[in-house]
């Protein structure tokens, strides 16, 4: 193969998916044409196993995913295969649910896993986790603190509006030494909170010396603020025509919006697969 074998390493929202959280048919063939060639294409998401699976099937895949911001790192199909899950420390979580609450937020839910605990009741983000999961999900509703018995994998903090730089600050201020904090992007204004040291470039590590694949041939793409590290880490950064400003300033290249099959079209250009297609 005079193409080398590359890992490609996708987000999911805002990159992979369309808007209408789909995958283009032309993102698709592409994807299945860099596999056909022997590249190895992996999602990298801040998503849970279960809001990530179904792309992962509809691309065919039979790779290790990274899931939670890196906090689980497991391969779907192969059980064998040396899973990674890295929760926080429950006392940890306890203690930024207790800050929150002293912050006025509007909610808070804590994952373990693919289960939901929801601290109080609320049809929204119930609606929006049955939506994103595709399929019903696990949900415990209740105070986390008599509810939540297990070190959550990730925790996710809804903020009333005009809170989140307060709650960030915070966050940093008080917490840094045990968690990262990452906003969700629009339209829904959350706070994600992982371990201390979680990223997806922790996941794309761990996968990328599995298939034994130098950084230099390590192709990343992503939009958010929880992309950074994996752009800085991978030897080709891509991000998004879409993606925030800070993203930008650190990737190595950029291509299309989301919207405009940005993945494919750059992969098609990159792996100069258009013209050793057939």
């Amino acid at each position: 193969m005079e193409n080398k074998q590359h890992l490609i390493a996708l987000d999911l929202d805002g990159t992979l998916l369309s808007d209408k959280k789909e995958i283009s048919e032309k993102n698709k063939q592409i994807l299945h044409q860099a596999m056909k060639q022997g590249h190895i294409v992996v999602i990298a998401t801040g998503r849970p196993h279960r809001a990530s699976i179904q792309y992962y099937h509809e691309l065919g895949l039979k790779t290790p995913m990274v899931n939670f911001n890196g906090a689980l790192i497991h391969h779907p199909t192969d059980k064998k295969w040396d899973a990674l899950h890295s929760p926080m420390p429950k006392r940890t979580a306890l203690a930024v649910v207790e800050a929150c609450y002293e912050l006025d937020v509007n909610n808070v839910l804590a994952e373990v896993r693919d289960d939901v605990f929801l601290d109080r009741y609320d049809q929204e983000i119930i609606d929006l986790f049955q939506h994103v999961g595709n399929e019903e999900s696990p949900f415990t509703i209740g105070s986390l603190k008599s509810h939540l018995t297990e070190d959550p994998t990730s925790l996710l903090i809804h903020p009333k509006e005009d809170h989140i730089t307060e709650l960030r600050n915070h966050l940093t201020d008080y917490h840094a030494e045990f968690i990262e904090h990452r906003k969700w992007g629009a339209p829904w204004n959350i706070i994600e909170i992982v371990k201390k040291g979680m990223s997806k470039a922790v996941g794309l590590q761990k996968i990328s010396q599995y298939y034994h694949i130098p950084k230099e041939r390590i192709i990343a793409f992503g939009d958010e603020d929880n992309d950074l590290e994996m752009l800085e880490y991978a030897g080709v950064g891509v991000a998004m025509g879409n993606a925030i400003d800070e993203l930008k300033s650190v990737a190595n290249h950029e291509t299309e919006t989301n919207e405009q099959n940005g993945v494919g079209t750059f992969i098609e250009e990159y792996l100069k697969l258009e013209s050793r297609a057939f």
